[in-house]
């Protein structure tokens, strides 16, 4: 795929469903850290005890916690945690809230990973409006016209 197709695509799942985006409750959203490591110490239970007290105030919740994954293909070292929230803003508010703020660097000194922030598809979503959009975009780029 070209930085082209990737470009015009939609940034937002909803995007693919104009019915229901508008008039559907906001989608879920997550925050999705992949810990490859993370050193078990006095800190890190500090952060633990301290974390769900954050999140309540914009409704989030553990979705999944410090699990490792049964990988069925490719190669996954560490653990998976995601934290659902009622909307991407809500997951954005959590993490640049300054109760997370205090006790982040108790989790980033003692653990070596990725955290971000993703939206959630919408109700109804089907991979199918995905691949349709896909296939309009590369055939308006190949005849040069504009995609929907």
């Amino acid at each position: 795929m070209t930085s082209q197709v990737i470009d015009a695509l939609p940034s937002s799942p909803a995007e693919f469903l104009p019915s229901l985006s508008r008039k559907e409750p906001p989608m879920t959203a997550y925050a999705v850290a992949h810990l490859r490591s993370v050193d078990q110490n006095a800190e890190i239970v500090e952060y633990l005890r301290r974390i769900d007290a954050t999140l309540d105030p914009y409704g989030g919740r553990f979705v999944v916690h410090g699990v490792l994954p049964e990988v069925v293909e490719g190669e996954w070292p560490g653990f998976l945690v995601v934290i659902g929230f009622p909307d991407l803003d809500a997951a954005r508010a959590w993490y640049d809230s300054p109760a997370y703020q205090e006790i982040l660097p108790l989790r980033t000194r003692n653990s070596d990973g990725v955290t971000l922030l993703v939206d959630g598809v919408p109700e109804g979503y089907r991979a199918a409006s995905y691949a349709a959009k896909l296939v309009d975009t590369s055939s308006a780029r190949a005849s040069g016209t504009p995609g929907r």
